[in-house]
């Protein structure tokens, strides 16, 4: 890959799209372009609504409303509303229908004509969402865009947003190569996207017509999206959906230029705009809350594995270098980066556990009462066999407590009981849906990654606007100092 500009020149009179714009990478991604190039020409933002003014309330409110814009607040002052409105249009779309829900022709045709770079961001990263819904965004969602980008005459490229663990359990070293339209994990034949909306569409008309609730509805969908998933050998509804719409986007794009993005787990800001800025609980935050709150205090886990994982700044600055140096890369071709840690500076889970019971056992959480929670060390069980033999252990204790309690009627015994039910259910239910991410045996190629790397940071000023390499991480000091302290500021609060 030969060397190529600056991200700021690169970025000055460029006219894009990017759906999903009230995720937590969207929302970063944004922030970085109007901060380091306010000369973009336009930024068409999509997102989720039923009118044009649902739209921008939600922009103001979800995305502008939020910290992570403060530094951009400080710079524009009282010129901010004004800049906003030159460089940004909200419109309501829904990415899961054709022509992804866009209603108004003339502002249809406008971003047709204009738009030159097409950023999907759009998503649902539930591990265990609605079939339906996951299936809409992550997969049809894809199809969806790529035939949008194939109308625009100006059209120059589409970088799709996917993920790292689309691999599933997959051992061993995971290349930066296209999963091919139908290929399952598992060898299973049969995978089929269409019998796959058919499937969906069937069970939710068998629901309706048996009266079910809306609230069994949504268990009988999460319930079907994790089944097929697991019988085409992916472990959850997210990463087998993802999977599908990256099948569906390297069939239909034809001669469109496409990078794919895909990320491990992605965590909070390294640097920019500050660092710890989060949004919401990912991956592995379940379970620094979790022990934080008491819940957490046993695990199984293999605590010399790799857990994957990458700063969500890093990640944005890998997008707008690609964006940058795709004119490289050979026509009509898919380039493909893995963006994460584990081959260049791994982290082992052991790691990770060390470093939450380090910070709370220093600085405990505060329940409701104004009471600090004292934590201990995590008890962790490196096979499931041990594990489910202290699980099985706990539910005869839970079933002598239960007959105490029947014959005592004592309500302080039931009370226990209760709440180690609740424990151990919760409990169970992270361990179901996380399981892969704390025995991961594989590591992502990351070739892509770093030619992308030799050809950008040759230039002063991508060095200090385009820092992605992971080796630069300190882990000890960024989980101590900077992703638990943000999480404890902007999502515990």
């Amino acid at each position: 890959m030969e060397e190529s500009g600056n991200a700021i020149g690169f970025l000055e009179n460029k006219t894009i799209l990017i759906t999903g714009s009230t995720g937590f990478l969207a929302k970063i991604l944004l922030e970085k372009i109007l901060r380091i190039q306010p000369n973009v020409k336009k930024l068409y933002l999509l997102l989720r609504a039923t009118d044009e003014t649902t739209a921008m309330q939600r922009f103001c409110n979800e995305v502008m409303g939020k910290d992570l814009f403060k530094v951009l607040k400080k710079k524009w002052g009282a010129n901010l509303d004004r800049f906003i409105s030159e460089k940004v249009s909200v419109v309501s779309s829904d990415i899961s229908v054709s022509d992804m829900g866009l209603e108004d022709s003339t502002l249809v045709e406008e971003i047709k004509h204009n738009v030159q770079i097409i950023i999907n961001l759009a998503a649902t990263t539930k591990f265990n969402e609605r079939y339906d819904v996951a299936l809409g965004t992550n997969t049809l969602g894809a199809k969806h865009v790529v035939n949008f980008a194939k109308q625009c005459p100006n059209f120059k490229l589409l970088v799709h947003v996917s993920t790292a663990y689309i691999s599933g359990e997959k051992e061993g070293f995971i290349l930066e190569t296209p999963h091919k339209l139908g290929e399952s994990l598992n060898g299973t034949e049969g995978l089929n996207i269409e019998i796959e909306q058919r499937i969906i569409e069937q069970r939710l008309k068998q629901l309706k017509a048996n009266g079910a609730s809306e609230k069994d509805v949504t268990i009988a969908m999460k319930d079907l999206g994790i089944q097929r998933a697991n019988e085409y050998g992916w472990p959850n509804t997210y990463v087998f959906t993802k999977a599908m719409g990256e099948m569906l986007i390297n069939d239909l794009k034809h001669n469109l230029p496409l990078i794919i993005i895909r990320p491990t787990i992605v965590t909070s800001t390294y640097k920019e705009p500050f660092s710890g800025w989060i949004e919401g609980m990912r991956t592995i935050d379940n379970f620094i809350v979790g022990y934080a709150k008491g819940k957490l205090t046993f695990i199984p886990c293999d605590t010399n594995s790799i857990i994957d994982m990458i700063p969500a700044d890093m990640v944005v600055n890998t997008i707008i270098a690609t964006m940058m140096m795709h004119k490289l890369q050979p026509p009509y071709q898919t380039t493909i980066y893995h963006i994460g840690s584990s081959m260049r500076n791994p982290i082992k889970p052991g790691d990770l556990l060390r470093f939450t019971c380090q910070y709370f056992i220093k600085k405990p959480w505060f329940n409701g009462d104004g009471n600090a929670i004292k934590v201990k060390e995590i008890t962790t069980f490196n096979n499931f066999a041990s594990f489910h033999r202290y699980i099985t252990i706990r539910y005869l204790i839970f079933l002598k407590v239960l007959e105490l309690v029947n014959k005592a009627s004592c309500n302080c015994l039931e009370d226990k009981y209760n709440d180690l039910k609740r424990k151990l259910n919760w409990v169970m239910r992270q361990v179901q849906l996380y399981r892969p991410y704390f025995f991961f045996k594989a590591r992502f190629d990351d070739t892509n990654l770093e030619k992308l790397g030799r050809a950008t940071q040759h230039n002063e000023t991508n060095r200090e606007t385009l820092f992605f390499d992971p080796k630069d991480i300190n882990w000890e000091n960024y989980f101590l100092n900077v992703h638990i302290p943000g999480l404890v500021k902007y999502v515990l609060k």
